[in-house]
């Protein structure tokens, strides 16, 4: 076992108790992110999160259990899901071509798994050093600070209750971690989440009113099952495209999840895996009426912060996902977290991350007095977090970390021909 890691891949928690918490903590992580695309899309919450849940079970499988990864619903898809959609007479949308597009997403994740299970991976290592991954890890974490300091309260604030709360709930999450002992360590997160929610409460940010108004105990999924609407292809030259940037994010986001455990990921269980997991539970997710799914860097997050690198406690997640799906007071009452809790959380997740890159370049022993090394990470820097983007079409654009690791792969070849290592 890793002496980095307090609960490695394959160990159980050793309560029933610490494993429900421990799961908890993951579920509240992705899930503002993972309910904001069907938000903000039309999709429904209900089967996002059940297929969320479905799709890290079946990540799991195809991983033979040895990474820890939740899978969430993507954000790369939002603008060719609303492009494609079409609205209907009764003011609701036809979701058919959306659909078909995230289907064939899938089966491009599957295919590139099996054409890197045929040839190997060892030619990542060469397109991605340290000097790139770094950077990449870097982007990955920052480029989400906008919306950790927006959710806080921290950008143009009206009163001081949002950042307040986001404060208690930041310093509650570092307090645990570095002093608490036993099961409180473990569970930074959701403990800072209950105080978090129990201080918005007490400033009056929650009005539990509304909360529950309207809402089932028990609720049907609104399922879309492939088959039961009409095949649309139309949008597949859309969609087919993205799947290349996304598996750019897939890479770096297991590069990531790799340097938290010291280990290899892209090499065991293998890149050809991970895909494949990840493009399996894609098209399940679009062939029940759900989004694409992708890592979650939230719970990459977690898994830092803890120490807790299970697969029973991401499996156990996954079952609590699929039980949200169906139940409408839960969902309620996780969507009414306030932005400072999250906000306070999510300052903490994004900054590990950010670390991690930096701990990449500093283990590998990257020279940064070499001016090469420099330009190569200076530019990824700047293009990913800069908002720089290349539209291929309306709906086609290659942006953020994708663009940069692009541009850091192609400068480092140019820069440093011939290097595996920099």
């Amino acid at each position: 076992m890793n002496n980095k890691i307090i609960l490695d891949v394959h160990e159980k928690p050793k309560t029933i108790i610490a494993w429900i918490f421990m799961s908890l903590q993951h579920v509240f992580a992705m899930f503002g992110a993972t309910v904001l695309v069907p938000v903000l899309t039309g999709l429904p919450v209900s089967v996002t999160l059940i297929a969320s849940g479905i799709g890290t079970l079946i990540y799991i499988f195809f991983t033979k259990a040895r990474v820890p990864v939740f899978l969430g619903s993507s954000f790369a898809f939002i603008v060719a899901i609303n492009s494609s959609k079409v609205e209907l007479l009764d003011g609701s949308f036809d979701f058919s071509a959306p659909y078909m597009g995230l289907m064939i997403v899938g089966i491009i994740y599957i295919i590139v798994g099996l054409i890197i299970k045929r040839t190997g991976s060892g030619w990542l290592k060469k397109l991605l050093p340290p000097v790139v991954i770094g950077p990449m890890i870097m982007i990955i974490g920052l480029v989400l600070a906008p919306e950790a300091i927006k959710s806080a309260g921290l950008i143009g604030a009206s009163n001081f209750r949002t950042p307040l709360v986001a404060l208690i709930t930041f310093s509650t999450v570092i307090l645990i971690s570095i002093y608490a002992k036993g099961l409180l360590k473990i569970i930074p997160f959701l403990v800072a989440i209950i105080v978090g929610y129990g201080s918005a409460a007490a400033f009056g940010l929650i009005n539990f009113a509304e909360i529950f108004n309207e809402v089932s105990i028990v609720s049907l999924p609104e399922f879309n099952f492939v088959g039961t609407y009409k095949m649309n292809f139309t949008a597949i030259a859309m969609f087919a495209p993205i799947a290349f940037v996304t598996i750019a994010e897939h890479i770096g986001n297991h590069t990531v999840l790799g340097e938290v455990m010291d280990r290899d990921l892209l090499t065991n269980p293998g890149l050809d895996r991970t895909l494949l997991g990840d493009g399996v539970a894609t098209f399940v997710s679009a062939a029940i009426g759900g989004p694409a799914n992708t890592t979650y860097g939230e719970n990459t997050g977690v898994v830092a912060m803890t120490k807790i690198a299970s697969v029973w406690v991401t499996g156990l997640a996954a079952i609590f996902a699929i039980i949200l799906g169906f139940f409408g007071y839960i969902q309620a009452f996780i969507l009414s977290i306030p932005g400072g809790v999250l906000g306070g959380i999510t300052i903490v997740l994004y900054g590990l991350i950010a670390g991690n890159g930096i701990k990449v370049m500093i283990q590998a022993k990257v020279n940064l007095s070499n001016m090469k090394n420099l330009i190569i990470v200076g530019s990824m820097l700047v293009i990913g977090l800069g908002g720089a983007s290349i539209f291929f079409t309306p709906e086609i654009e290659l942006s953020g970390m994708s663009l940069a690791a692009l541009i850091g792969i192609i400068l480092n070849l140019i820069l440093n021909p011939g290097k595996d290592k920099n």
